[in-house]
């Protein structure tokens, strides 16, 4: 039977999901820079990211099954509104006088754990949503709406902090969240929500979920190996702003990000219109080495011009790699599947962030007290080190035959 194309309801919620990550952005890019002139530390940076990260993290494998026990796009609505309360406690605290590291750190935890509800259940109506072949297409636009957080936000952030500082952000922030409940809300109006499975425990989900990644050896070695791809890049994601805030300041920091984000709206831009049409094994491995170059070239030079160049191809490449990540798992899963499925593989994929965030900082601090250099060329060296290993894993990626054959082996279970 055919599957009806819900596109529009697609944009709406796309829409509101754009604004959430602009939102989201903006207080990401302040709370940075705040922490770092608060300490002038990379490793407290990367607490404060790691600690945003980690509960959404552990979260989302139990978030996926359910996503697929319970109303998605309910779940995305208490996801995005209960976010906006680690937020509150920030601000609250800041209303006080100058928040703490500890305050910074409970205040996005609290909004993380909330958050954790909302990318299983995001990704699920994608496939509720759209036919087979819109998948590639809403990829390239979900790619376009992520790029927002660093193409937009930076260069608004940098630009607000002058004007109302960073409660002004917060409140933007908290904002942004209440329009994204009432996209989904119209979403959610008029889509049949299938039943839950309530018979089905916790633990059968699970292992349903795991069998759904593991049965398939390719899915399984690419979820594997895209977990340590994501360490290397999760690197140049928490080093570039002490990189380039130790010699200059926040705002020449935003217009470097919008820079180099650019590169993402170039390429989501083109995916969003085109798509991929085939060899997406290829195009995933040459757009990760390609990648992994422009991370050295990013970190070796104290040059805005130089980092800008290498930023916007280091972005340009990274929608052709999550739009075949993304093609490649989403094809090779059944659908009703899909929820807890996506809950595990964005566990196991996004644990190398985990070990970035946890051990980036520290060691660019590390290698400035050592050798007697600047946070910022630590961290510029922590960056160039981690782009050559992110070559040689994708290098080593194209060899695995299983993940070869997941274009070519026929297996359309994300399709039926």
């Amino acid at each position: 039977m055919k599957k009806t194309s819900n596109y529009r309801k697609f944009l709406l919620l796309w829409s509101g999901e754009l604004i959430s990550a602009i939102g989201g952005g903006l207080t990401s890019f302040s709370l940075g820079v705040y922490v770092f002139n608060l300490t002038h530390s990379a490793g407290s940076m990367a607490l404060v990211t790691l600690l945003a990260f980690l509960p959404t993290l552990l979260l989302s494998a139990p978030a996926g099954v359910l996503a697929d026990r319970y109303d998605r796009r309910l779940l995305m609505m208490l996801g995005d509104g209960l976010s906006a309360l680690g937020l509150f406690y920030i601000l609250l605290c800041m209303t006080r006088g100058e928040a703490r590291l500890w305050q910074i750190c409970i205040g996005v935890s609290v909004s993380s754990v909330f958050s954790s509800l909302l990318e299983p259940s995001y990704r699920a109506t994608i496939t509720d949503l759209l036919t087979p072949e819109e998948y590639s297409k809403a990829s390239g636009m979900v790619s376009l709406a992520g790029s927002a957080r660093y193409l937009v936000s930076p260069l608004l952030a940098a630009l607000l902090l002058d004007i109302g500082g960073i409660r002004l952000i917060l409140l933007i922030d908290i904002a942004t969240f209440f329009l994204t409940v009432a996209c989904t809300a119209v979403v959610r109006r008029g889509l049949v929500t299938k039943a839950s499975k309530a018979e089905e425990s916790f633990r059968e989900s699970f292992r349903v979920g795991w069998q759904a990644i593991t049965g398939n050896h390719g899915v399984f070695a690419l979820v594997l190996v895209s977990a340590v791809i994501t360490c290397f890049m999760g690197a140049i994601q928490i080093l570039s702003e002490p990189m380039i805030l130790s010699f200059a300041d926040s705002r020449t920091l935003g217009v470097a990000e919008t820079v180099c984000a650019l590169g993402m709206l170039v390429s989501s831009l083109l995916l969003g219109i085109r798509g991929i049409k085939g060899h997406y094994v290829r195009t995933l491995c040459l757009s990760l080495v390609g990648a992994g170059a422009a991370m050295v070239g990013f970190g070796s030079w104290e040059n805005i011009v130089v980092i800008c160049a290498f930023g916007f191809l280091f972005f340009f490449l990274l929608p052709f790699a999550n739009n075949c990540l993304d093609y490649l798992t989403r094809t090779s899963i059944d659908v009703d599947k899909q929820g807890r499925a996506w809950g595990l593989i964005s566990f196991l994929s996004q644990i190398g962030y985990v070990v970035a965030y946890g051990t980036a900082g520290s060691l660019a601090d590390c290698l400035a007290g050592v050798w007697h250099i600047t946070v910022g060329r630590g961290s510029a060296l922590v960056i160039m080190g981690a782009g050559v290993l992110l070559v040689a894993t994708s290098s080593f990626l194209w060899m695995i035959r299983s993940v070869r054959s997941l274009e070519t082996n026929g297996n359309t279970a994300g399709l039926e």
